[in-house]
């Protein structure tokens, strides 16, 4: 009844809520469509895949939890509400913003901290994101400093022009707005402000998502998003009321591909014609599932990518469960993939040089990978995952294969999405538009 209360006592948002329904039903129409595709048609659906229910933490995951929150509670900017997305860097992504915000949801809902220490985050935050600067004055750079809200490199050093927007990024950060909106509508006002300065137009075209970057000075617009990633993207941008149809299909560049006796969903698009590469990887799959819950098809995609990795491990004796991650040397960030590039378990950086020493078992994989399904083989990642912390600032990011010692870079992504993971097992799926429009309906009806 708490929510409903809530809408009660934001009576002048109802409109913009019921638009966000109406985007809903948009997105679950979209779905079916997809399902009636030749192709989805021909595959064939897994008969049992483990679906457990929420339950109550144990004493244990309540630990995990107050582990992963310490994170945010070092390295939290006083000035700005921003969160560093690498432990004492003052730097941060609308990615890693959104893990953020998605960190300070579970620490309230699963009372890690008051609902004033909530609202006084959450306020500051969505200040500094009403007020940043602007990309072309159009969309959010790609990177801030989170002391002085300045758009920067990826080295932090300033950069007043900017060095463009992620459409992969923005929709990650619409996920939490979304949560925001419809279950906490006192910070309706403050979302809508932050959007109200943004135009989302120069990044979709005809149903499909594109990024910017600046080449020669001159800003060029980029198609983003591979299977996986795009479809996730794609449903939080969807849920605003955004044309997003052709980047929701699954299937318009799918290539089903055989690794460890597993056919494994990827993507057929030629990385030097589409300027992207293609990598399959545990975290988009996932965050689908904690979030919005996952579709028929990206239910299946997801337990195919799971089972993937279940099978390089009975055939090597390596757990394996591979995401792209920081790490705490030179490249400083690698693509642990089950397929990028046409090679099975391909570890790349982003400029596609080798990594394959820097093979890691994930930290935020294994974490959600239990989540979601509870079965022996995610047990077994958790109880190589969960030891590895630092006294008092969260999850390191994951286990060298080769190297055989952690890789200790500390980041807001692995210590957010530790933390979803361990609501959704209280909750299960942590984005319920259908119940929460039902719940505004009701609640016009009554007024």
């Amino acid at each position: 009844m708490a929510f409903k209360q809530n809408v009660l006592n934001a009576r002048h948002h109802l409109v913009f809520l019921l638009g966000l329904g109406l985007a809903f039903t948009l997105v679950m129409s979209l779905e079916q469509q997809e399902f009636n595709n030749d192709l989805v048609d021909k595959l064939h659906f897994s008969a049992t895949i483990p679906d457990p229910q929420p339950r109550p933490l144990t004493v244990q995951e309540r630990q995990w939890a107050e582990t992963a929150w310490q994170y945010f509670e070092a390295n939290t900017q006083a000035g700005t509400g921003l969160a560093n997305s690498v432990d004492g860097y003052p730097s941060t992504t609308m990615w890693d913003t959104a893990s953020y915000l998605m960190a300070i949801i579970a620490a309230e809902r699963l009372q890690l901290i008051s609902r004033h220490q909530f609202s006084g985050r959450l306020s500051k935050l969505l200040s500094s994101l009403g007020k940043m600067p602007l990309f072309d004055d159009v969309l959010p750079n790609k990177v801030y400093d989170t002391r002085s809200l300045a758009m920067v490199n990826y080295d932090n050093t300033p950069n007043p022009r900017g060095i463009g927007w992620s459409a992969i990024d923005i929709g990650r950060l619409l996920v939490p707005f979304n949560i925001l909106v419809w279950q906490y509508p006192e910070f309706t006002p403050q979302v809508q402000q932050v959007l109200g300065r943004w135009n989302l137009q120069p990044m979709l075209r005809d149903g499909v998502m594109f990024g910017a970057r600046v080449t020669n000075e001159l800003t060029e617009f980029v198609q983003e998003g591979r299977i996986g990633y795009e479809e996730y993207a794609s449903k939080s941008l969807s849920l605003m009321g955004q044309d997003l149809s052709q980047a929701l299909r699954y299937t318009d560049f799918l290539q089903m591909v055989e690794i460890d006796g597993v056919q494994v969903p990827t993507d057929k698009r030629d990385p030097r014609r589409y300027k992207a590469h293609n990598y399959v990887v545990s975290e988009s799959y996932i965050l689908d599932g904690l979030e919005f819950g996952w579709d028929r098809i990206s239910h299946e995609f997801a337990w195919r990518v799971y089972q993937a990795q279940k099978a390089r491990f009975e055939r090597t004796g390596i757990l394996t469960a591979v995401s792209e991650d920081n790490i705490d040397r030179p490249p400083y960030f690698v693509y642990n993939t089950v397929f990028s590039s046409g090679q099975p378990w391909h570890a790349t950086t982003d400029t596609g040089e080798d990594a394959s020493e820097f093979r890691s078992l994930s930290t935020k994989a294994a974490f959600g990978w239990y989540a979601l399904y509870q079965d022996d083989y995610s047990q077994q990642l958790l109880s190589q995952a969960a030891p590895l912390t630092s006294p008092d600032r969260g999850f390191y990011s994951g286990w060298y294969e080769q190297l055989q010692e952690t890789n200790t870079a500390l980041t807001a992504n692995t210590n957010g999405i530790v933390l979803e993971s361990l609501l959704y097992i209280r909750e299960g799926k942590l984005l319920n538009v259908g119940r929460q429009q039902a719940l505004v309906q009701l609640a016009v009806q009554e007024e």
